[in-house]
């Protein structure tokens, strides 16, 4: 079998045994040496010596059935998930909706009466206020706060309002309680929100929520516009669409990381 790659610093027998791991078919309880050679492009004599390291390893089990892969394999990909964090599995979601929309778009978490910004990528444009990561705004008149603040009970909203905002932000809409409750009712309804110029004149976005694995709301996904460049119409009819695809996306991305064990698997 001819090297795939010419590079002296590329090692043929570690691409070697991914092959072989990979080729394991779904569904199969034992697959014989033939089998797995053919599978993955290899002699069965290198076949063979790789599923004899995998084995001590622990990796691959033998039995009159043929060969399988055990538990252990899942640590390969553990080790990955348990490195990334939640915001390093949205942020490629995050750059794809931005390259659709042309938008800026931001991830936010409820900080008491607050939202904090975790995750941003943001297009060169003049807005009212600078974001940064661990930028604060008073999560009532943004639209990625109304969504956050919708994922609560009304206690808890008036328990989260009666921390003093740490932003030092003087927003322009400031609703009492029984007005920001009907609008969380509406946004819990809808399942997103709307925001036009209530944090800061220029400013208008949209949010949908995120969920974790257990379909809490775990933080909120926004497309932020310029008001005087994009139009409402424009933002919920082309916008908005893209903004709900692309926070399903993310929420079944950290369903799927949730659903992961992260203890040592015995094989």
């Amino acid at each position: 079998m001819p090297r795939r790659d010419s590079n002296p610093n590329f090692v043929e027998a570690v691409a070697r045994g991914l092959d072989l791991i990979t080729a394991f078919e779904p569904g199969r309880s034992g697959m014989t040496l033939a089998e797995l050679a053919t599978s993955a492009g290899l002699p069965r004599p290198t076949a063979s010596r790789i599923l004899y390291t995998l084995e001590a390893l622990g990796y691959v089990r033998s039995s009159s059935a043929g060969y399988t892969l055990t538990p252990r394999v899942l640590e390969l990909g553990m080790t990955y998930v348990q490195q990334v964090d939640m915001w390093d599995v949205a942020r490629p979601r995050l750059q794809e909706l931005v390259a659709r929309t042309g938008e800026s778009s931001s991830i936010a978490e409820l900080d008491g009466s607050d939202i904090v910004y975790v995750a941003r990528v943001a297009v060169p444009k003049l807005i009212a206020l600078v974001v940064r990561i661990g930028t604060k705004f008073p999560a009532a008149p943004t639209s990625m706060g109304k969504v956050l603040l919708a994922g609560l009970t009304d206690d808890q909203v008036a328990a989260a309002l009666s921390e003093p905002s740490r932003s030092g932000i003087d927003p322009r809409w400031k609703p009492d309680l029984p007005e920001l409750l009907e609008v969380l009712g509406e946004v819990r309804a809808q399942g997103w929100s709307l925001t036009d110029e209530h944090l800061a004149p220029g400013i208008r976005s949209i949010a949908a929520p995120l969920r974790d694995g257990s379909g809490a709301v775990r933080a909120a996904l926004n497309v932020t516009v310029h008001a005087a460049e994009t139009s409402t119409d424009v933002l919920l009819g082309e916008h908005l669409p893209k903004l709900l695809a692309t926070a399903s996306k993310v929420s079944a991305d950290w369903a799927r990381r949730d659903a992961i064990p992260y203890a040592p698997v015995e094989a």
